[in-house]
């Protein structure tokens, strides 16, 4: 038997340190011939406690285990035991943990064992619902030092506030509280639970205090986004604790001056590493790159990287991330190359950060190379890379390569659901994105504020009323529906399915910005309440913000609609003092007033000192001449287009139609039809309402039907009514009551129907039949809307019917106005 026992000890010998002397004196059966067999023991057991701590694997800390089973320092050492349970705790064994604490805890007799166990299921990531504490407790083991900060710190970890609480009061109740090492991990504690307050409390009473407790106070105020306490507590290390900062004390302090962007502040941190010796630390070096680059000195931050004696990957991310922050996305992309070529490998924050450069310049074929380098690498799974695969895809205009980035994934986060979200409201895939959001809390996934952001959109696209209510009520259930994000997707949905009382109600219980205003002075501007623009926009001037374009083209728009040339004037030129009136957009805005308005010599100014137009310029114009006879100058002004090199569309295929329209020009209405369908522009129904009205004014009325029957769709009400108005023109009453009927089953509701077809029955001396579509407009409850006129005193517009008084109008003030 002997023998046998004797080859087994040699074969766990031989893997663990080959034929090293120190492994042979391990076993028993070694000879000790100047030895007593305690001394050969307490040897014994020494190394074999060495041999564990210094293990690197699963296997040789199993092998240390069976040797000390063997020589049955097991399961009394408990010392053995607790470096045994730590070595299985770093390769995740939590089971042998268990089995080897339950072993030898008899023969403990204080915390240390219990704290073990404890700091094993910490480095595992494992819970136990602190049932290894609460056994202690109940077992009668008194905790010492060591076990507050160990339990502390899963309370910490796992975010545990009311067991960390309970802790405290025991800290106190058993005079630990001026303890440093439970003092600093209780002000981890309340930080990593956002208890500011609670880390401050702790921090000021604390009896002693070291290093870390300032490094520590630090670090959770910073996190927290604290900036200013934070740089109040490094100030106060710095020149009242007698404490000099060390190096975690710089990089804790260094992102509150980017949180900040205090360059100040950055440099004078700069300044004291250089001082104490600390700046050639290459951590340091790479959180002093980062700190200048979001203080938006690249130069600087770039400056000091070149400088740096040493570096790595981390610093080769700080620049690219800093420039990316920066938005200096071109030297991001200059960085990433150079790091390429000097050999060094892309890791995941790289291609991660990377990803929305390449968005940003649009180098997406590019970006598709670093996705196939992150496949290629075994880096595609990594969470940050396939959130920044789905935006990248999302906003190239492939959703559903996005989606297959997001289907591959084996973990999400809420990132990757609202990214996917935000991927099918952008592409115009509304449904997807409704249902995305509902199957994220099948998930168990919480919606977050940016869940209902990005999808509230693609309500406002689709006209889905009843599923943006029920967003509204959830984000009012979950306390979210007055953060300024939610409020102003909330107004945007509500005014876009044109229930603008609901947009006013959100608009009103809500914070505002900028934006809160502009979203309903466009809201307004597209409705019969345009003055209602002109009073916000007022309004947003007496609040103290200020104007941007959107305010602007939406204003414009509102004058637009009500002829008010004054108002829009007035805004004309406060945009030529802040010098946007070349702005494209704007310029496109004070085009439609002034044609709307009849004034298209002004118009044509406009124009003419643009400094860049679009297709929707040259459209504007064009239809313009077109409305106010000019027929000539629109189709010349198209022809320019076209000369132009303007890449024309649909729009501007409508708009010169309706110049032939007017014009009566028949022929070349339908050389410019064919001509649209030979460069594939499929024509829609507004192409199809334009030829009919071509036809109709010229009194074709058997070719404009033939052309409404050849249609491979249901002809809409522009297209019937551009034919009502045609049988009004020409006096044709049968073919009008036909057509009549078509529109009233269209749109029943709709009263200008009705009155055409009364006035054509008028026109020819029908009363009777005058009456009778008079009648059943009553039976429907269908009322003509009244005519209403404006007139502009001051700085103010009155609105009134035939019949109304305007309050307080001096009529001097408006003769002399109008004079």
């Amino acid at each position: 038997m002997l023998p046998h026992r004797h080859a087994f000890f040699k074969s766990l010998r031989n893997p663990l340190l080959a034929s090293s002397a120190k492994v042979e004196s391990l076993s028993p059966f070694s000879s000790h011939s100047d030895a007593t067999p305690s001394t050969r023991s307490d040897e014994t057991h020494s190394d074999l406690l060495a041999l564990c701590s210094n293990s690197q694997s699963l296997r040789r800390t199993k092998q240390c285990h069976a040797l000390g089973i063997v020589g049955r320092s097991l399961p009394r050492s408990v010392s053995l035991c607790a470096s045994l349970i730590l070595g299985y705790a770093g390769h995740g064994d939590i089971a042998a943990c268990r089995v080897l604490f339950r072993q030898t805890v008899v023969h403990c007799h204080t915390a240390f064992l219990w704290n073990t166990l404890i700091r094993a299921h910490s480095v595992c990531g494992a819970r136990d619902g602190f049932e290894t504490y609460n056994a202690m407790i109940r077992s009668g083991v008194r905790p010492d030092g060591h076990t507050f900060p160990f339990v502390l710190k899963v309370c910490a970890d796992f975010v545990e506030v009311k067991k960390g609480m309970e802790i405290h009061g025991v800290v106190f109740k058993l005079g630990f509280n001026g303890d440093v090492y439970v003092g600093n991990t209780l002000l981890q504690f309340y930080g990593n639970c956002r208890d500011l307050r609670g880390a401050e409390k702790v921090f000021v009473e604390m009896a002693e205090r070291d290093v870390i407790s300032w490094n520590t106070v630090i670090g959770v105020f910073s996190v927290n986004g604290l900036y200013e306490e934070a740089f109040v507590f490094f100030n106060n290390m710095n020149s009242r604790s007698g404490m000099r900062p060390n190096t975690v004390s710089v990089i804790s302090v260094l992102p509150v001056c980017a949180g900040l962007e205090d360059e100040v502040m950055a440099s004078q941190i700069h300044a004291y590493t250089v001082k104490v010796g600390l700046v050639t630390n290459v951590t340091v070096g790479n959180a002093l790159v980062d700190a200048y680059a979001k203080c938006g000195n690249a130069v600087a931050s770039r400056h000091f990287f070149d400088k740096m004696v040493e570096k790595n990957e981390v610093s080769w991310n700080a620049i690219i991330t800093g420039f990316a922050y920066g938005e200096r996305n071109v030297d991001a992309l200059d960085i990433f190359r150079s790091m390429v070529s000097e050999g060094l490998k892309p890791d995941s924050v790289t291609i991660s950060s990377m990803l929305p450069v390449l968005v940003e310049l649009q180098l997406f074929d590019l970006a598709e190379e670093v996705h196939a380098y992150s496949i290629r690498m075994g880096m595609e799974s990594d969470l940050f890379i396939s959130n920044s695969l789905i935006d990248m895809y999302a906003k190239s205009g492939h959703p559903t390569k996005a989606s297959t980035a997001f289907n591959k994934m084996k973990v999400c986060n809420i990132v990757s659901w609202n990214a996917m979200i935000a991927n099918f409201t952008q592409n115009r895939r509304e449904v997807e994105a409704i249902n995305l959001i509902r199957e994220m809390q099948v998930h168990g996934e919480v919606p977050s504020s940016l869940s209902f952001t990005n999808v509230l959109p693609a309500c406002a696209r689709m006209g889905s009323l009843s599923t943006g209510k029920e967003i509204h009520a959830r984000t009012f259930r979950m306390g979210q529906s007055f953060d300024v994000f939610i409020s102003n997707a909330l107004t945007d949905m509500y005014a876009k399915c044109g229930c603008l009382t609901l947009a006013r109600k959100v608009f009103s219980m809500s914070k505002r910005d900028e934006v809160t205003y502009n979203i309903l002075i466009v809201g307004y501007s597209q409705t019969s309440y345009c003055l209602e623009s002109l009073r916000l926009l007022k309004e947003m001037q007496s609040m103290g913000m200020n104007y941007d374009i959107v305010s602007f083209v939406g204003a414009i728009s509102a004058c637009a609609n009500i002829a008010a040339i004054k108002q829009g004037k007035e805004i004309h030129g406060l945009l030529v003092r802040k010098q946007l009136h070349t702005h494209l957009f704007v310029a496109n805005s004070l085009l439609d007033l002034y044609t709307k308005c009849g004034r298209i010599d002004i118009a044509r100014e406009v124009f003419d000192r643009m400094p860049h137009r679009d297709v929707a310029s040259w459209n504007t114009m064009i239809m313009g001449y077109g409305m106010l006879g000019e027929i000539d100058t629109a189709i010349d002004l198209f022809e320019e287009m076209r000369n132009d090199g303007v890449e024309y569309d649909s729009v501007s295929y409508i708009a010169v139609l309706s110049a032939c329209g007017h014009g009566g020009l028949v022929e070349k209405g339908r050389e410019y039809f064919k001509e649209m369908r030979c460069q594939n522009l499929e024509p829609t129904q507004m192409h199809y309402a334009c030829m009919v009205d071509i036809l109709g004014r010229a009194g074709l009325f058997e070719e404009a039907l033939e052309l409404i029957k050849g249609l491979a769709f249901e002809p809409d009400v522009n297209i019937w009514g551009a034919l009502l108005g045609a049988c009004r023109m020409h006096g044709n009453i049968e073919l009008g009551r036909w057509v009549a009927d078509h529109l009233f089953k269209l749109k029943p509701d709709h009263c200008g129907y009705y009155v055409l077809l009364s006035n054509l029955y008028a026109e020819a001396g029908r009363w009777d039949e005058a009456d009778r579509v008079r009648e059943l407009m009553k039976s429907r409850a269908v009322k003509k809307n009244p005519g209403f006129s404006w007139v502009q005193t001051r700085d103010k517009v009155h609105a009134f019917v035939v019949g109304e008084k305007v309050e307080d109008l001096d009529p001097f003030v408006w003769l002399a106005e109008a004079g």
